[in-house]
């Protein structure tokens, strides 16, 4: 692997050996990064936001996913 850096960018050179998708995990990670770079919010606040979503999440889905004539059915509860 071959890391360049450059006045605005880097350029990474990694061999194709490596699964494309193990590639593009790590790219979304560093645009994730990027994008956050400037955010100034406390841990707590982020779990808390987080917790709030899944049970909303948790709330429509729940039926979806244990509806008795599925068959996660009987072994999810």
């Amino acid at each position: 692997m071959i890391i360049e850096r450059k006045k605005m960018k880097s350029i990474f050179e990694i061999p194709s050996s490596i699964d494309i998708r193990e590639i593009q995990d790590v790219l979304d990670f560093i645009r994730f990064k990027e994008l956050t770079s400037s955010f100034r919010v406390k841990q707590t606040t982020v779990d808390q936001l987080a917790s709030s979503i899944n049970k909303k999440w948790w709330k429509k889905n729940s039926r979806k996913i244990l509806n008795e004539n599925s068959r996660c059915y009987k072994y999810c509860i």
